[in-house]
């Protein structure tokens, strides 16, 4: 796995940087160490790995603000994408899925000031991490850097990815889970049914709606695992930094598995519940979408619906 991020490093950046400069940065990334004792693993002064560490991230920053590595599939990849969350909901009505969305929080070191707003209600201090993956676990958009006491709903309605409608595209949606909520106008997210449900139309709609948004929750734990040294614990850098080495992690991630390099999650609890004041955000313009949906799972075999 060092030596896949290693060269992929090598080849994407432009700058003519010895190997060792470039494994620098990988060696901090994956062992979670201050710059101190980096740099006595590799005999540089400690102000030369400082500067290593933050080159690297804000040039990884600046591929995937381009639209590399983490972006979008083209329209004539989006078949592989819908079919793939299709199989993974086992059943034809989610032909259309584009995506699966939900956040994580990621433990950091509170800022000497408002510290407050980083406390969230698990009850520790962290940045959110906001991310829609495909149907393989690799990230099409991510956004980072909110405080962990925003609701995740706040969060996604002002990331760029729904002010700017970015994505799914018409006619396509995303899984989202309760913390989000339900809609069809501006872009679509589908929802699973609240509890308690009513019959069992909803609890089979549930069952292949977990199925298909669980590949998110997988992405996040496979990169909490991939840089359990750096995620497990809390970030011992500043808060301005620390979006830039999760956009790292997660850059490295879509690196690994688009060369089949697939680490298995180990952390249970990877992506967050939705908060308790999920309540607060009523938005019912995805409910008769998602009761449509519902029905076409519920149909019985060989009953044609339109789709919906």
């Amino acid at each position: 796995m060092r030596n896949l991020i290693f060269h992929h490093l090598i080849c994407i950046f432009t700058v003519h940087l010895v190997d060792n400069i470039v494994l620098v940065f990988v060696y901090w990334l994956a062992h979670a160490l201050s710059y101190r004792v980096t740099s006595r693993t590799f005999s540089f002064p400690k102000s030369t790995v400082c500067r290593i560490v933050h080159k690297f991230a804000r040039q990884i920053k600046n591929v995937v603000a381009a639209g590399r590595v983490i972006c979008y599939p083209l329209p004539g990849q989006l078949y592989g994408v819908d079919h793939g969350f299709a199989q993974l909901a086992q059943h034809a009505a989610f032909q259309k899925a584009a995506g699966a969305i939900d956040g994580c929080h990621i433990r950091i070191k509170p800022p000497g000031c408002n510290k407050e707003d980083y406390f969230n209600y698990k009850q520790f201090y962290s940045i959110q991490m906001q991310a829609v993956c495909d149907s393989t676990g690799c990230f099409l958009n991510i956004f980072v850097g909110y405080p962990g006491s925003v609701h995740d709903t706040r969060v996604f309605k002002n990331s760029p990815l729904y002010y700017n409608a970015e994505y799914p595209p018409p006619g396509y949606l995303l899984f989202g889970d309760g913390g989000y909520p339900c809609i069809d106008t501006h872009i679509c997210v589908i929802t699973p049914f609240k509890m308690p449900l009513q019959g069992p139309v909803q609890e089979r709609f549930n069952r292949c709606h977990s199925r298909g948004h669980t590949i998110v929750e997988r992405a996040f734990g496979m990169m909490k695992a991939r840089w359990r040294r750096t995620l497990f614990s809390a970030l011992e850098v500043k808060v301005g930094f620390c979006t830039e080495v999760v956009t790292a992690c997660a850059f490295l991630h879509n690196v690994c598995l688009t060369h089949a390099d697939v680490l298995e999650p180990e952390d249970a609890d990877a992506t967050s519940p939705p908060s308790p004041d999920a309540a607060v955000f009523v938005d019912r313009s995805g409910v008769q979408f998602r009761d449509r949906l519902a029905a076409r799972v519920s149909a019985p075999v060989g009953v044609q619906r339109p789709p919906p």
